[in-house]
């Protein structure tokens, strides 16, 4: 918004410049202001630097006039140009400016003062007085309106309301009721924001209160009971059918925690902890997804209490999911590795960074000379560190045998990387996301895998109607909220369904035996996202579907649509744009290209010769070759080997291997069968940037004093002993030398090509599977986190009726779904879906799909009811 103010020495109005067309001039306090139509009293006053107090009132948030606490005296123009009072004050929070309005707050009106002092004596009337003891203590917005604008001594001297607490509404969230104002923030969250209808506002008048439905918590049937209101029946049937009857496990539940202006509600994680003029708080980045969220980190000699959301308009606004709030205390856990470990007789033994330094470098050299040493840095380093894994890899160990996707992939996921992503900086943002008519989501749920772009998704739906595409097997509860239409597509088929959109949008012709509602959903798909401003999102499961992501720039180059690439984990995108892919220089520069390798060689300050001119490895070509010793050795980052496509084939690789080097800030499979293990500091402890997926650079600063070194500087010292200046001693170097490279003008490489998808032969007992990771799983990085753990939805296995039918199961019932590897068993929840596929978790608990089942999405499985023989034969396909 903007605002033009003018005031004369003696601080009276004068004439104001020329209004805009769509601007409407008022008056506050003296000062005339014009804002844009439709602002607020309330916001108008802030441009000004009039503070008007409240609580309901939030910027995020639908105008409520829930607290009255903004009451202002107001007077206006009548037909005639008279400027006359309202009778009574209004609620600045929910009054649009008009023409000719004049204003007065408490600092120039009595009656504005009193009305606000009133206001402020009847929220303090049953407010407790147990500040000190409140986690909102010192930073609460009541403790400091009621000094500004609350009586210096109460008249109050009956006793005050009291209520059993705290509630627990969650295994997170607990509720001290008689600290509510009813501001109602919590509930316009719940409803606006998360579309999570988790908590609201419970009976009326002195009796009201803020909970979720429970008719013992709130007392709801004595007191109708004794009123005649309701008989026990009528209670009990309320709340059966209530929808403010369901958890408090909204993945987003704790922003109602900091947004709270009292403190009603709090953190079970953090409740008692601290206090604020105890903490010294950092700007950092949430290191859990890809979206590059802004939070704050709060700490207390030493120890991170908790996180909070950043204030990052252009990002997240003020939201954060809960697993960036609350999932931090990984970074701390009793298996946390604090010294360098080398292996002796067998076993893995404290030693000094010279010693293991020295070990290491020795052990990869030798590694090398017998066959080259594989490179897997894993998906959550820095920029930094990834351009120094980058390096390391091509001048220190020769070797292009590098990937950092700890996850299904695929070559043409390499090409279409390189071809459409990596190095091409800034692309689609969250704003254009919100501008966008229609949004595509391939391969990708965005509450689950995107963390707040589902939030960002869920307001352009509200307030621009945005429409949503979610091309899936089923239409998922978070595809429901954004209000999505599904393109129901099996695991590994979404090629076909792209290449008709795209063959439809370029003028084509249809398969002529296509369904009549498949075509009526391709042509409507092609002519909503040929609309200016389309979006096409693709997640990283399309690396699995072959022909996907092909087809995906197809479509967006027939339709116009802008394309963009939604990884899951935070470091993936800048580990592309560092190069940590076969094929890939930094900058997205073809390694086969002579020009984009005498670039990177000026730049590291080595020979081109130097640099490998062929791509490497995948990682499964690695895993391969350290299995059967074509490969001397590996250099391993933050992997979880059960995150791999084929746990038991790395395990058995790292095994066999010649000699492992593990660079970890936890022990874990990979450091328990390494030679050489090499701490390394989590992100608390160190500073450094993200690439979000929008492709912006997002630096945070260390919050943590440490000794613990960074991936960027424990590889600087291994580059060393090989006599290598790797340029990444501290972190402003290491990002200099990623600044070092220009832009790559050159060629990409070439978009992955037409494939044609033949859909697998799925017998009587068997299923597709389907899968992918939920947002709350049993990922390393949600360790030593039981509050938030007890808000992850619960693992079932879904089946579409017929399918159901068919394996004998009925909702409820428990369904075993397995290969020749092994077998998941879970309840079924029979939901709208494609047939002839079986959906689960892919690494929740007691489903981890890629370990249990050596399996992926596409593959075929066996479904049958938990006991009963299978009756086909075959498994993974």
């Amino acid at each position: 918004m903007t605002a033009t103010a003018d005031k004369t020495a003696g601080g009276g109005p004068v004439e104001p410049a020329e209004p805009r067309k769509d601007g409407v001039t008022l008056t506050i306090d003296d000062v005339q202001v014009t804002v844009p139509k439709g602002t607020l009293v309330i916001r108008a006053a802030e441009q000004l630097g009039i503070q008007i107090p409240r609580f309901c009132d939030h910027p995020l948030l639908e105008p409520a006039g829930a607290c009255r606490q903004c009451l202002v005296e107001v007077a206006m123009p009548d037909r005639e140009g008279n400027v006359r009072p309202m009778p009574k004050p209004q609620a600045s929070c929910t009054l649009e400016a008009a023409p000719g309005m004049v204003v007065r707050t408490a600092h120039s009106s009595p009656v504005a003062d009193k009305a606000q002092s009133g206001v402020m004596e009847l929220l303090l009337m049953n407010h407790p007085l147990d500040c000190p003891v409140c986690d909102k203590g010192g930073e609460c917005p009541l403790q400091n309106q009621a000094m500004t604008n609350g009586r210096a001594d109460s008249r109050f001297v009956d006793v005050k309301r009291v209520y059993p607490k705290p509630i627990s509404v969650s295994t997170q969230i607990l509720l001290d009721r008689e600290r509510c104002v009813l501001c109602q923030r919590c509930t316009r969250f719940s409803d606006e924001i998360a579309g999570d209808a988790f908590i609201a506002l419970q009976e009326r008048g002195a009796r009201q209160q803020i909970g979720a439905f429970d008719v013992d918590v709130l007392g709801y049937l004595e007191s109708a009971a004794s009123d005649g209101a309701a008989t026990a029946e009528d209670v009990e049937g309320l709340a059966a059918t209530s929808a403010d009857g369901t958890p408090f496990a909204s993945y987003f539940s704790g922003n109602t925690v900091q947004i709270c202006p009292v403190g009603a509600l709090t953190s079970a994680a953090y409740r008692f902890r601290a206090r604020p003029f105890d903490l010294v708080s950092t700007p950092s980045i949430a290191e859990h997804d890809s979206s590059g969220a802004a939070i704050r980190v709060d700490h207390r000699r030493g120890v991170v209490v908790r996180r909070l959301a950043g204030d990052d308009p252009a990002v997240n606004e003020e939201w954060i999911t809960d697993k960036d709030r609350f999932a931090f205390r990984w970074q701390s856990a009793n298996d946390r590795i604090t010294t360098p470990l080398v292996r002796e007789d067998g076993e893995l033994r404290p030693a000094s960074w010279v010693e293991a330094l020295e070990l290491a470098a020795e052990g990869l050299a030798n590694a090398q000379a017998a066959g080259g040493v594989g490179v897997l840095p894993g998906g959550r380093l820095t920029y930094e560190d990834a351009l120094a894994w980058s390096r390391y890899a091509r001048t220190v160990l020769g070797t292009d045998d590098v990937d950092q996707r700890a996850r299904v992939h695929s070559a043409e996921e390499v090409a279409f990387l390189g071809h459409a992503v990596a190095g091409t900086g800034v692309g689609v943002t969250f704003g254009d996301l919100e501008k966008a008519p229609v949004v595509l989501l391939a391969g990708l749920e965005a509450e689950e895998e995107g963390g707040y772009l589902f939030l960002r998704l869920r307001k352009a739906v509200r307030k621009h109607g945005q429409r949503v595409l979610g091309l899936a097997p089923f239409a998922s509860r978070g595809l429901q909220r954004l209000g999505g239409a599904l393109l129901p597509a099996a695991p590994g088929m979404e090629g076909e369904w792209l290449g008709a959109v795209a063959t439809q949008a370029g003028g084509g012709r249809l398969p002529a035996d296509l369904a009549e509602a498949e075509r009526a959903a391709i042509t409507e798909a092609a002519e909503a996202l040929a609309q200016p401003g389309a979006v096409v999102l693709v997640g990283e499961r399309l690396a699995g579907a072959p022909g996907a992501l092909g087809a995906a720039v197809r479509v967006a180059e027939a339709t116009g649509a802008r394309l963009a690439w939604v990884p899951r984990r935070a470091g993936e995108r800048g580990g592309l744009d560092a190069g940590l892919l076969p094929g890939l220089l930094p900058g997205g520069r073809p390694i086969t290209d002579a020009d984009a390798r005498a670039q990177v060689a000026r730049a590291w300050g080595v020979e081109e010769s130097a640099l490998p001119a062929w791509p490497g490895r995948d990682l499964t070509g690695i895993v391969r070759a350290l299995g059967t010793g074509a490969l001397g050795g590996a250099l391993v980052g933050g992997v979880e080997l059960a995150d791999l496509p084929d746990p038991q084939a790395a395990r058995s690789a790292l095994a066999a291997a010649g000699f492992v080097v593990s660079l970890e800030v936890r022990a874990s499979e990979v450091t328990a069968l390494a030679d050489v293990v090499l701490p390394v500091a989590p992100p608390a402890e160190r500073a450094g940037s993200y690439v979000s997926w929008e492709g912006r650079v997002r630096a945070f600063g260390q919050a943590l004093e440490s000794s613990a070194l960074p991936d960027h500087r424990v590889l600087h010292a291994l580059a060393a002993q090989a006599g290598v200046d790797l340029g990444a001693d501290d972190p402003v170097a290491a990002h200099h030398a990623a600044a070092a490279l220009p832009a790559w003008r050159g060629e990409r490489l070439a978009a992955p090509g037409t494939t044609t998808v033949t859909p697998p032969e799925v017998e009587r007992g068997t299923a597709v599977l389907a899968s992918w990771h939920l947002l709350l799983d049993d990922g390393a990085l949600q360790d030593d986190e039981p509050h938030l753990a007890g808000t992850a939805k619960s693992p079932v296995a879904r089946l579409s009726a017929a399918t159901a039918a068919e394996a004998a199961v009925s909702d409820g019932d428990a369904v075993t779904v397995s290969t020749d590897r092994g077998s998941i068993t879970l309840p079924v929840r029979v939901t709208p879906m494609v047939d002839h596929v079986v959906w689960l978790p892919l690494a929740s608990k007691g489903s981890r799909v890629h370990d249990q089942l050596g399996a992926a999405p596409g593959d075929v499985v066996r479904v049958a009811a938990a006991g009963a023989p299978a009756t086909a034969q075959g498994g993974a396909a």
